[in-house]
């Protein structure tokens, strides 16, 4: 029996393989494009293979006390109903002005996308400390926009949860977010989305953006986040697309 087992999404398939990825994975880089305005799906938020140029960076407010709310995934043991697992049309979530959501164009050819996800960002903060989240979705051809992976990194553990460093008003900091693995078909005419915020609450805690412990505090600040994806910060999301 081959070493690995899977199933791949949007083909409903059982795959096997000898290594994890599979032999032939060419992981892809999808880079963020805007003029600077890709809050929520009706902005101008572009994912391509293209490299970036000199771009505006995209800007948004992350308020702990209106936090953007989970909608299925991986979850589990939040204390409340309300929260269900599994995929779930994220359309309406797109709409907040604190979802910067980048769209590659329709796809001519079916992508499959086959091992571990990672989005690298090139962010800054007005606060000492804040989340940043990252979530691949699959956009059918009628609109509806399914999760399929996402993660989040709290900014001060970005070299490490053993080196905690908070960040400085002016600076561009590298962050890595992981997305864990996935195996799905992007189909022909199907989008490729990432949406990228600073919180996905219940699942996660949210963070008060204060540089503090959080869980012992009761007051927050409100952070205004940037997302730089010029040439020389060129911020994307890395996925390993099957031969």
């Amino acid at each position: 029996m081959p070493k690995v087992q899977f199933y791949t999404m949007g083909k409903n398939e059982w795959r096997s393989a000898d290594q994890w990825p599979p032999e032939g994975t060419r992981f892809t880089k999808y880079y963020l494009h805007s003029d600077g305005h890709s809050n929520s799906r009706f902005g101008t938020g572009i994912l391509t293979i293209a490299e970036p140029g000199d771009e505006a960076s995209d800007r948004y407010t992350y308020d702990p006390s209106t936090p953007v709310p989970t909608l299925g995934g991986p979850l589990c043991c939040t204390g409340t109903r309300d929260a269900v697992p599994g995929a779930y049309d994220q359309s309406e979530l797109e709409t907040r002005e604190d979802v910067l959501v980048y769209t590659t164009p329709v796809l001519k050819q079916g992508v499959e996308v086959t091992g571990p996800l990672q989005v690298v960002l090139y962010a800054s903060s007005s606060v000492p400390d804040t989340d940043f989240t990252a979530k691949l979705v699959d956009v059918h051809s009628d609109g509806k926009a399914y999760n399929i992976q996402d993660g989040i990194l709290r900014a001060r553990y970005r070299q490490g949860y053993d080196k905690p460093t908070l960040m400085e008003p002016s600076g561009v900091y590298e962050l890595t977010i992981d997305l864990q693995a996935t195996s799905n078909y992007f189909a022909a005419g199907h989008r490729i989305r990432l949406e990228i915020s600073s919180s996905n609450f219940p699942r996660f805690d949210r963070n008060l953006n204060t540089g503090g412990n959080n869980y012992g505090e009761t007051k927050w600040q409100v952070a205004n986040n940037e997302i730089h994806h010029a040439k020389a910060h060129a911020s994307y999301l890395l996925l390993p697309v099957s031969p």
